[in-house]
């Protein structure tokens, strides 16, 4: 049994987890919760569109839609100084809302939605869901938008399928259009409902995107407050991890808190969110997009590199790649390789494939090794069973773009892909504490 105090602390970080859940129940909303905690924490947002000033010592971020960048410059930086980034994802499976999404039959209201990713479609059955996302009005403008409770899956009685708990298989297209009202869809909105939570007339929108999200909290529960349930854990674990680390560095983390500003800094601590992992990272604002690269050669610019300096630097940085990963399942033991099998409670996982859909090599082993050393902090390694093929994240896609050496590593999670995921409460906190022994080392 952890010691009170580590429990405590545990559970403090789950606690502001959830916090951080509910406040992004979007990969936009996510990006804008990051931003604003660490605008608190002194941080100052830049505009792409605007020319960069950059203070040894300085804290920045910059925003591309549901990704976010931030970095602190150490008091020694150059041009060939490297960087550690902590990369992460702010999207995960789900639906979004269609065009012309007011639809319905029966006497109902339904909302047309489009699955987004891999989602267990089940689980998001008989949950009250919400919408959340941006609206775009005839100037441009945008405007975050999250409504109350207001949709729901409903499942099929078991009376009117006997042969549900035999295998339950639904349609991507026709059991998966919520209900948020009864009438006729013919004068009813929902884009409409959806503006008027957001102070604005159906009329004023011309683009939105929006899509759905469990709207109960997540919750800390079983012994010794072990377990985390909560929607969005992939990965806005990993993204929150990095956040409260990046505070540490910045002297405003309430978890450790014993940090001086980053003045030990060796390398550029970076917090690389990006969003439209789970549909491939081909976005500007994923990992396979050129935001990550933009950003690091103005610093680098702005640090008074010259190309071949840039380079030098890229050579002498570190991507550690955090994403959620697999705990064996008690009940499904044999869906995993039968000797490694990371459980929940045992610490941060390190992520090995031999055909590359993770990017840990021995050297990147060896460094996360060490940095869990640094922050006394167990590792346990994840691979997939060969017969059952794993993911893949924005490691690959990120070492692929700018040739840094990449590791794969995350939290081990049960229901993965769930609209309510499962965690352990210390491996969150330890994470964490890796995340800052990775950008002081």
């Amino acid at each position: 049994m952890e010691p009170l105090d580590t429990r405590a602390l545990a559970r403090a970080h789950a606690d502001d987890l959830v916090d951080l859940v509910a406040a992004s129940p979007s990969s936009l909303h996510a990006a804008e919760e990051v931003a604003t905690r660490l605008g608190a924490a002194g941080f100052v947002r830049l505009s792409e569109t605007d020319p960069w000033h950059l203070d040894a010592g300085g804290r920045y971020l910059v925003v591309r839609d549901g990704a976010v960048l931030a970095w602190i410059v150490p008091p020694r930086a150059t041009g060939t100084t490297g960087f550690h980034i902590l990369g992460a994802h702010s999207d995960s499976p789900g639906f979004r809302l269609k065009p012309h999404p007011t639809t319905g039959s029966r006497g109902w209201l339904q909302a047309g939605v489009e699955v987004y990713g891999g989602p267990l479609l089940n689980s998001w059955l008989d949950r009250e869901l919400l919408l959340a996302g941006r609206l775009v009005t005839a100037d441009g403008a945008t405007r975050l938008v999250a409504t109350p409770p207001l949709l729901r899956l409903p499942q099929l009685a078991i009376h009117l399928d006997r042969a549900a708990n035999d295998g339950l298989a639904l349609d991507k297209q026709v059991h998966t259009q919520p209900v948020w009202g009864v009438g006729d869809a013919v004068s009813a909105d929902l884009l409409g409902e959806v503006a008027s939570h957001a102070g604005l007339a159906a009329e004023e929108i011309r683009g939105y995107d929006l899509v759905l999200a469990d709207s109960a909290r997540g919750v800390v529960f079983g012994k010794d407050d072990a377990f985390l349930a909560v929607g969005r854990l992939d990965d806005l674990a990993s993204v929150h991890a990095g956040l409260r680390a990046l505070e540490a560095l910045a002297g405003t983390s309430d978890v450790v808190g014993d940090l001086d500003a980053g003045a030990d800094l060796v390398h550029i601590p970076v917090l690389a969110v990006f969003d439209h992992e789970e549909v491939g990272s081909a976005s500007r604002s994923g990992a396979d997009g050129p935001f990550l690269a933009d950003v690091l050669a103005r610093v680098g610019t702005l640090l008074g590199a010259t190309s071949e300096d840039h380079r030098r630097a890229l050579a002498d940085s570190w991507l550690v790649s955090s994403d959620v990963g697999h705990s064996v399942h008690p009940n499904y033991p044999g869906r995993h390789d039968p000797v490694v099998q990371p459980v929940l409670g045992s610490g941060p996982i390190l992520k090995i494939n031999a055909n590359q859909r993770y990017a840990t090599d021995g050297v990147g082993e060896a460094a996360w090794r060490g940095w869990c050393d640094r922050a006394g902090v167990r590792t346990q390694e994840f691979v997939s069973h060969n017969s059952v093929p794993c993911g893949s994240t924005i490691g690959p896609i990120t070492a692929t773009r700018l040739g840094i050496r990449t590791v794969d590593v995350g939290i081990p999670i049960l229901s993965m892909h769930s609209a309510r995921e499962l965690a352990g409460t210390s491996d969150l906190l330890d994470l964490r504490r890796v995340a800052e022994a990775f950008w002081r080392s």
